[in-house]
């Protein structure tokens, strides 16, 4: 048995969990379809109108903030623990990382997505 195994079976285990869980409550569930299911829920209120259109780019400019942040955050602190035996290899590697983030920050500041208006 390779060491690789078991990994294998928790990935064939989750994916067969993962459609189990997916496909087995439309296959077993009933429908009964009716107006009121179909509305869209708005918290109790009757939708007033359809969806005006598209949505502002600031809404992906934070999200795209957030990622880069999150990722930022995420990857700095196992880079800083193994720095050491990592030498200058680690060293080259978070400067092309810092690279790729310095290019996400440069288009959210492009398109104003640190003006909080």
């Amino acid at each position: 048995m390779t060491p690789y195994a078991p990994v294998g079976i928790y990935l064939i285990v989750a994916l067969a969990a993962a459609l189990l869980f997916t496909g087995l409550p439309g296959l077993l569930g009933r429908s009964k379809p009716n107006p009121q299911k179909a509305d869209p829920y708005e918290c109790g209120v009757e939708p007033t109108s359809a969806l005006s259109g598209r949505f502002p780019v600031r809404f992906y400019l934070i999200a795209m903030l957030f990622v880069v942040f999150d990722v930022e955050a995420a990857s700095f602190y196992p880079w800083a623990v193994q720095m050491h035996a990592l030498r200058l290899f680690g060293l080259f590697e978070m400067i092309v990382f810092v690279v790729v983030l310095a290019i996400g920050y440069a288009y959210v500041w492009k398109k104003g997505g640190f003006q909080w208006r």
